[in-house]
């Protein structure tokens, strides 16, 4: 059956909220380890590279947005508090000392790990018969595993 967000059960509610939070975390610590990359990368790929990891940080700075908006429509809390996102993150932060291409491919696995993360949200809501959210996390899970393949055709 179809839910709507006032129609979601306490327990479903708290099960989706508790996904979309995992997928605001990871896409929250990805964005900023773009916009680490952006500022530090060099070398010979700087410019293609640059404005990729730029495009990158305002894509997922935007779905932070949704993801929340999508958590506060269901009736839940969104977790706004930065040191439980980098603690509840399966992508972890760097400190920008790479090379370009360790930046690529780290850069690259983030975007698997949200992806896969976004998936599993997806099957806990429609589980639940939460299309709408479902159709969020597919809709950006598919944006991720687009930007893990850009990032990963630059790695030879």
């Amino acid at each position: 059956m179809t839910q709507t967000a006032q129609s979601l059960t306490i327990d479903a509610q708290a099960e989706i909220v508790e996904a979309l939070n995992q997928s605001v975390a990871e896409t929250v610590v990805t964005t900023m380890l773009a916009q680490n990359f952006h500022w530090n990368v060099t070398g010979m790929a700087f410019g293609p590279l640059h404005k990729l990891f730029q495009e990158i940080y305002e894509d997922h700075f935007e779905a932070q947005d949704d993801l929340a908006e999508r958590i506060k429509a269901i009736g839940g809390h969104a977790n706004g508090k930065l040191s439980d996102m980098v603690a509840a993150s399966k992508v972890a932060e760097h400190d920008g000392h790479a090379s370009a291409e360790d930046m690529v491919a780290a850069l690259a696995d983030a975007q698997r790990t949200i992806a896969a993360t976004l998936t599993g949200a997806a099957a806990v809501a429609n589980g639940h018969g939460d299309l709408l959210t479902e159709d969020l996390c597919i809709s950006r899970g598919q944006k991720h595993e687009k930007f893990a393949w850009l990032l990963s055709a630059h790695i030879a």
